[in-house]
């Protein structure tokens, strides 16, 4: 704890960002960056607790009063090295993740947390810039070949952590670049995809072998996958979006959400959509269906691609703006959140069920939708859901983007040919060590614990490369994650 006053000293304080009349115009990220004394400033607020919350808030076990002193201190280099410790791709979570870590800052009993994700992203790029994040091959092979299918965080987190301890890791990605959702589903302005291509060239020259256009199950077989490969993880991710089964929604215009971003980060990176039909925001009145990150990445590049207004409508009540007595720190505050892409515009309402689509000659017109109030919980626990009586609405719109969240992973192809078991939610069923039922073969990531964060994601796959790198050689040195 080097400066001891410092959270008396300095406010929360995060990095500015590009004006709003400026950034609505481009995809590039909307964060500017920090200057020394204001990362230095932020480290200083961290109190080094007794108790650090913030350990057990993150998936990782990060080491954040380490990390915080350290850059305080302007040894920035032993940051590094302390954040690497326990996240593979802190430039990442730097970006994406949500902060559960700042949620349990012990700051937040009365005060605004610790700035703990900005300080990561600033360690992290200042690591590239300075080149210290250097390809680090392993100087031994063991001979063992592990199979890694799906590209995403948890596959790349695994694939990094079994390369380190020496075995030979491939990675296979149906799609024709490396990266999974980092690459497809987050947006530019979020996740510039120059910061994903320079760790995959990374972990490319340290020795992993990437296999992108490959569908495992598809074009390459399963036979031949747990023929030619000592262990296998699947890191497929949760693929399968929530549906609406409504009048109307056949008709074009209605588009699921990952469908919509995928095409422009496709068309961003100079990727041919092919035959698919342009989904664009331009010109149109829009309505987003889903009150999440993946709603307000939605909104955010409606706003670049030039639409005339947009909704985004939740299910849920609107959140308290503060804490209530029912929800104390240090539990996730079940608060309302906005994004920078709320900031450049859109009208938010809550409380909304969509009763059906309608439209004239196969193309959407409008949504039909009525306002809902929750009740006390049924039986079961769950709160009940009451239509609000004559608070039926139309709402014109040629554009709606379905941003209701992830079922599970695609079960036909891979899954269903390895046969193996499915939890009650249609997750890949794994044991503590993240093996199926199926010797030698894991999983990790959202396509065994569901829909989740980036930060749980690469817990995740260091866990299974822990559990897989256990099977492979009776013992480990990789640390118990999960």
């Amino acid at each position: 704890m080097g400066k001891p006053t410092g959270f008396m000293e300095f406010d929360r304080k995060l990095p500015s960002k590009r004006p709003v009349a400026l950034r609505v115009h481009d995809f590039d990220e909307f964060y500017e960056n920090w200057t020394e004394d204001d990362a230095k400033n932020q480290g200083s607020r961290c109190m080094n607790c007794s108790v650090p919350f913030c350990h057990s808030g993150c998936p990782l076990g990060n080491l954040i009063p380490d990390w915080n002193d350290l850059v305080y201190k302007g040894r920035w280099k032993d940051a590094l090295e302390a954040l690497h410790a326990t996240n593979s791709f802190p430039e990442f979570t730097g970006r994406i993740c949500p902060a559960p870590c700042e949620a349990s800052c012990v700051l937040s009993i009365n005060q605004d947390p610790v700035a703990i994700e900005h300080i990561e992203k600033a360690i992290s790029d200042r690591a590239w810039k300075e080149g210290w994040i250097v390809p680090n091959p392993p100087k031994m092979r063991t001979g063992k070949h592990i199979a890694i299918v799906g590209s995403g965080p948890a596959g790349l987190s695994a694939a990094q952590q079994l390369n380190y301890r020496g075995h030979s890791v491939t990675v296979f990605e149906r799609n024709n670049s490396i990266g999974g959702l980092l690459r497809f589903g987050i947006p530019d302005f979020k996740l510039d995809k120059h910061v994903v291509d320079r760790r995959v060239d990374q972990l490319l020259q340290e020795g992993i072998d990437f296999r992108p256009d490959t569908d495992v199950g598809v074009d390459f077989p399963t036979k031949e996958l747990m023929e030619s490969f000592d262990a296998v993880c699947l890191t497929g991710g949760s693929t399968i979006p929530r549906d609406l089964s409504l009048e109307g929604r056949d008709l074009n215009g209605v588009h699921f959400a990952m469908d919509y971003l995928t095409q422009q980060n496709l068309l961003n990176s100079g990727h041919n959509i092919g035959t698919d039909p342009r989904i664009t925001a331009e010109g149109k009145r829009v309505v987003i269906l889903g009150g999440g990150d993946t709603g307000a990445d939605c909104l955010g590049t409606a706003h670049r691609q030039g639409a005339e207004v947009v909704y985004q409508y939740e299910l849920l009540s609107e959140p308290p703006n503060e804490r209530d007595f029912s929800n104390p720190w240090p539990q996730w505050p079940a608060v309302l959140r906005s994004s920078p892409a709320h900031e450049e515009g859109g009208i938010r309402d809550y409380g909304i069920l969509t009763k059906s689509f309608y439209g004239e000659k196969g193309q959407l017109a409008g949504l039909r939708g009525v306002r809902i109030e929750w009740g006390e919980p049924d039986l079961s626990g769950r709160p009940t859901m009451k239509e609000i009586p004559e608070s039926e609405f139309e709402i014109k719109a040629e554009l709606v983007l379905l941003a209701m969240g992830f079922l599970h992973p695609k079960h036909e192809g891979l899954i269903s040919q390895l046969e193996v078991n499915l939890d009650p939610r249609g997750n890949v069923a794994t044991d503590e060590n993240k093996m199926t039922n199926i010797e030698g073969v894991f999983s990790a990531g959202d396509m065994t614990r569901g829909q989740s964060l980036v930060v749980w994601a690469l817990a995740e796959g260091r866990e299974a490369a822990r559990g897989i790198d256990e099977y492979l050689m009776g013992d480990t040195s990789l640390s118990r994650v999960l």
